[in-house]
């Protein structure tokens, strides 16, 4: 049995997290962390939820809930995840973290942190997304150089950064493949007159909308055709069940930092 403790317990995706943890028989609630102030202190983190009662108050005190081989699991913002990555390090924790926006110099202390205790890091626990990961190298390599590469995604109005981590990733992926630098030749938006679209060029679009769980897409196109690739999430629970998997890989993992490409053995 492995103990769980969920940051950000009464946020959107904390809340299905607590609820759907209930469900798992080698997995269990010890923990639950909101933000100093947060309306929902000391209240029961299943009853938040709308699961009935947990027995596990939600707390501002990582210290008192972060321990030995506890996994921590968050979905917040890169502050706060990082530092609640530090009191998992010091206590000889785990975590799995879903936050997206980390700024480089976050990215290399969580490297740095990761020498010290499993830490999985991903832009989308989403099963699909990552055999979507794995499927796009392939596909700009087989495409080439003569294809336009454009990313779109789509979410709810709500989120914080943009672009969304997984647009940010799936870039990534395919600037690797097809051996370009995206610092150098990543477009985010267009607007005025940008001038004829660079054959090296990739765009990244963001687009914020009601209520939208969220929605990739990357388009391959060419003068007379066009191949995309679209994911497209449904309910929040399809991120909980991967982060959900990923905790059970990394309570058996030793200190490194990992992905979900490591959870499906993908990598």
């Amino acid at each position: 049995m492995a103990d769980v403790v969920i940051a950000g317990a009464a946020g959107r995706m904390g809340c299905r997290l607590v609820a759907l943890v209930q469900e798992e028989k080698d997995l269990r609630l010890v923990g639950a962390l909101e933000a100093p102030g947060h309306p929902a202190l000391l209240k029961d983190a299943g009853e938040v939820a709308g699961v009935g009662k947990a027995g596990v108050p939600i707390t501002a005190d990582p210290e008192g809930v972060l321990g030995r081989d506890r996994i921590l699991i968050e979905f917040s913002v890169p502050d706060a995840s990082l530092g609640h990555l530090r009191m998992a390090a010091r206590g000889d924790g785990r975590a799995v973290i879903g936050t997206t926006g980390f700024a480089a110099a976050q990215r290399e202390e969580i490297e740095r942190l990761a020498r010290e205790i499993p830490i999985l890091l991903s832009p989308n626990m989403s099963v699909a997304v990552n055999v979507a990961f794995r499927v796009l190298a392939d596909m700009a390599r087989l495409l080439g150089e003569d294809y336009d590469v454009e990313v779109t995604e789509v979410h709810h109005r709500f989120k914080k950064d943009a672009p969304s981590g997984t647009a940010a990733r799936m870039a990534e992926i395919v600037a690797q493949a097809l051996g370009r630098d995206l610092t150098k030749v990543g477009v985010y938006g267009r607007h005025g007159l940008p001038g004829e679209r660079t054959q090296q060029e990739i765009g990244i679009h963001s687009i914020r909308s009601g209520d939208v769980v969220g929605e990739h897409t990357v388009s391959f196109g060419s003068l007379g055709e066009r191949l995309e690739l679209t994911h497209r999430s449904q309910s929040r629970d399809t991120f909980v069940r991967g982060a959900l998997r990923a905790a059970r890989f990394i309570a058996q993992a030793k200190p490194g930092l990992y992905t979900m490409q490591d959870v499906l053995k993908l990598s």
